[in-house]
């Protein structure tokens, strides 16, 4: 759902304030529908289901609370901002209690509305998102795999292709990315989903045990060979074996599981015949195996006959908004095992997520919101929930920063925000004060330059809507309604 399409349901019986508004919403796109009471809220509710509630605290007959139990009871799941006049802490805290997503005071801001609005209609789109995805999680479609970002359909529609081959894959990425969920997917969408899948991390394997680990051995092969033992190939046998962190395996095992991948065939350590296995050989690596080449560490044909097929897995900082729906499932999942009702991230919280760039990737931000969901005692996570490594990043995003410049003294560099006011500062100046120029000179239309003027951020204190002067000497309130 896009904002343009988004519908807005404004209850408010200050007429000039809805009105107000109505107009600023609708400049941003939305549909709104604004009523004066509860009862033709409720009314329009039944109607047609909006995608966003504004509600005032206190209305001729009743309350926005009432509302909001009202659209609960009827099963209506729907970002709820109060707004209030009148607000205590006492009152934001039940309105929060009861299911609003956020409580707002007056005066108002109205660019503070706004982004509280495009924030609770991002975040439940991402909800109706994730939920289509655990709707159909073990399907062909989704193969497992959560996330709506171009890199994850393209990684999915390269996985179809590939797992219709029986050749030898190499997943790339970076530790924590979801290698050995990539490679069970490739599995089940092959012709071998019936058979056995077997993962070995070949980093936690010692090199003299290895080649034994792989093939099996006979008994007596080697101290303490009492009998017989089948290899993690023959457990294999007609599935599919992913070999993890395969950059580890020593040079001599690397030549063997060339020969494997040639002839089909293993001999078991200390036995003189060869066995068949149908296996197909899945590889994964967070190295590049490409430079171990060069370096004399990994074989230059086994290289290649990897590479042939190959996946590389996008780390968690490229993939945008799938940081909100991993989140979401994580959050899910963790509060089903620790047996806890509902649990949402606050907008701070996921804001602060979407902010670090997560080095050890999905597996960070599951153990994040692991972490979360144990100190959490309400029905929300918050930021001091979080790891303090994560929140500490959010919090540095905001701070100036200074650097040194070989030709420059330190200097602190300014946001686009800042540039922006200097710019329309340095315009209002050059016009006069004449507004009409000044839009036109922006490429902004009039009514949008007054609610820059307004904010108070642009040198400008008072507009006046007869002439095109500017008064810089009367103090006001400035973006409230």
């Amino acid at each position: 759902m896009s904002d343009c399409k988004a519908k807005i349901l404004l209850l408010e019986d200050d007429a000039s304030l809805g009105l107000l508004l109505s107009e600023e919403l609708e400049l941003d796109g939305y549909s709104v529908s604004r009523v004066g009471t509860v009862q033709e809220a409720c009314r329009m509710l039944n109607a047609e289901t909006p995608d966003l509630v504004v509600s005032d605290l206190r209305l001729p007959d009743g309350g926005g609370l009432e509302l909001l139990k009202t659209a609960q009871t009827e099963g209506h799941s729907l970002p709820f901002i109060i707004i209030t006049a009148f607000g205590t802490v006492d009152q934001a805290v039940e309105a929060l209690k009861a299911g609003a997503d956020d409580f707002l005071t007056k005066p108002l801001s109205t660019d503070h509305l706004r982004l509280k609005i495009r924030r609770l209609l991002t975040q439940a789109d991402l909800t109706r998102q994730l939920q289509q995805f655990l709707a159909h999680t073990d399907t062909e479609e989704s193969l497992g795999l959560i996330g709506e970002h171009a890199s994850m359909v393209k990684l999915r529609s390269e996985i179809r292709q590939i797992a219709r081959s029986e050749a030898a894959v190499l997943i790339c990425g970076e530790s924590g990315t979801g290698k050995e969920l990539v490679a069970r997917a490739i599995h089940r969408a092959s012709e071998r989903s019936s058979g056995s899948f077997v993962a070995v991390n070949c980093a936690g394997i010692p090199g003299e045990l290895m080649e034994s680990e792989f093939f099996g051995h006979e008994a007596g092969a080697f101290t303490g060979a009492r009998q017989a033992r089948k290899g993690l190939f023959s457990e294999a046998h007609g599935g599919t074996l992913l070999l993890d962190e395969i950059g580890e395996m020593p040079l001599a095992l690397q030549a063997k599981l060339l020969r494997v991948l040639q002839e089909g065939m293993v001999k078991p350590v200390g036995s003189d015949q060869e066995e068949p296995v149908d296996v197909r050989i899945l590889a994964a690596t967070h190295v590049d195996l490409l430079k171990a080449v060069r370096e004399g560490s990994f074989r230059e044909d086994l290289y290649y006959r990897l590479e042939t097929l190959s996946l590389r897995i996008p780390a968690l900082r490229e993939r945008g908004d799938d940081v909100d729906l991993l989140a979401m499932h994580f959050l899910r999942e963790a509060a089903r095992r620790h047996q806890r009702g509902f649990l949402k991230l606050s907008e701070v919280s996921s804001r602060t997520l979407m902010d670090y760039p997560f080095p050890g990737n999905v597996r960070e931000l599951s153990s994040a919101i692991e972490r979360a969901v144990t100190f959490c005692d309400g029905d929300t996570i918050q930021p001091d929930h979080l790891p303090e490594r994560i929140r500490k990043r959010q919090g540095g995003a905001t701070t100036p920063k200074t650097v040194h410049s070989p030709n420059t003294t330190i200097a602190q560099w300014p946001t686009l925000e800042k540039l922006q006011q200097d710019y329309v500062r340095e315009v209002m100046q050059a016009v006069n004060g004449n507004k009409r120029r000044a839009a036109q000179i922006l490429g902004i239309n009039r009514r949008t330059l007054y609610r820059w003027l307004a904010a108070g951020e642009y040198g400008a204190e008072t507009i006046n809507e007869d002439t095109s002067s500017i008064s810089a000497n009367t103090k006001e309130p400035r973006g409230e309604v």
